[in-house]
């Protein structure tokens, strides 16, 4: 339906409760007539359940051990040029065969399916103390919404008016976004929010010669400026007032820093 593009930022504050009446009205009417977009809002909200119940467990204040080791020996390794980048070796096997299943579960498998690739982002708890272990919750926010989340609502080429009218919505931030980020190679792809720590954040996904580009953006923190290197991607970080901006692409420093550049000079 043509008013699917318009409505799908609005899916997940809606599940929320966080939209006001008329959008929590007009985002009601249309999903009681369009069955693929109430199929989109039932897998947010067995999303969101299935996080609920999980809470306590992936919020625990420490990663296991054994889980630390990994992740350290993930990131003494890059991946290979144009593979996906991924903390075990066979992960992407796995993650091909969790999109596979996606294309043809129901709203509810979907949600069961995710559980190992949702956690992920949230077993680092650490992040008030390193900007590179929130990079690295980021960059597996950043491989979780381009590789998952993205194929099962289909979130495409979303108009920059509707991503700033739900970044507004969602986060009381009235935001510009960059114009002509063509100049660059970014083609927006639309925004989400994600979990992370105890609240959420806001995701704005662009793609730069058919690759992810993320840039996220984290209400009430400060980080000091710099880039780095984390899950074979580049994390630029910066401030501005009370929000924290942090762009993650799998490309070459330079080519990282360009962009953060450019956003940073343009994001309002």
């Amino acid at each position: 339906m043509p008013s699917c593009k318009q409505h799908e930022p609005f899916f997940t504050p809606y599940v929320d409760g966080e939209l006001d009446a008329e959008r929590r009205a007009a985002v009601d009417a249309h999903v009681r007539v369009c069955p693929p977009c109430h199929s989109r809002v039932e897998a947010e909200r067995a999303v969101r359940e299935l996080l609920r119940t999980h809470q306590p467990a992936l919020r625990q204040e420490c990663a296991p051990d054994v889980l630390r080791a990994r992740c350290a020996a993930a990131g003494a390794e890059r991946p290979p040029a144009g593979g996906l980048a991924s903390p075990r070796a066979g992960a992407g096997r796995a993650i091909g065969a969790s999109r596979r299943f996606v294309a043809r579960a129901t709203p509810f498998a979907i949600a069961a399916s995710l559980v190992v690739v949702v956690g992920g982002a949230f077993v680092y708890q650490l992040t008030d103390r390193s900007s590179r272990v929130m990079a690295a919750e980021l960059t597996a926010d950043h491989i979780k919404c381009f590789g998952v989340i993205n194929r099962v609502l289909g979130t495409h080429d979303t108009p920059p008016a509707v991503v700033e009218s739900s970044l507004a919505s969602g986060f009381g931030w009235p935001v510009h976004l960059p114009e002509r980020p063509d100049r660059l190679g970014l083609e927006l792809v639309g925004a989400r929010p994600c979990l992370y720590g105890q609240g959420r954040i806001a995701h704005i996904m662009y793609r730069r010669n058919g690759e992810p580009v993320s840039v996220f953006m984290l209400p009430r923190s400060e980080r000091r400026e710099e880039v780095v290197d984390v899950m074979g991607h580049e994390a630029a970080i910066w401030s501005a007032g009370d929000r924290t901006f942090v762009l993650i692409a799998r490309a070459p420093r330079a080519e990282v820093e360009q962009l953060a550049s450019f956003v940073h000079a343009s994001l309002r």
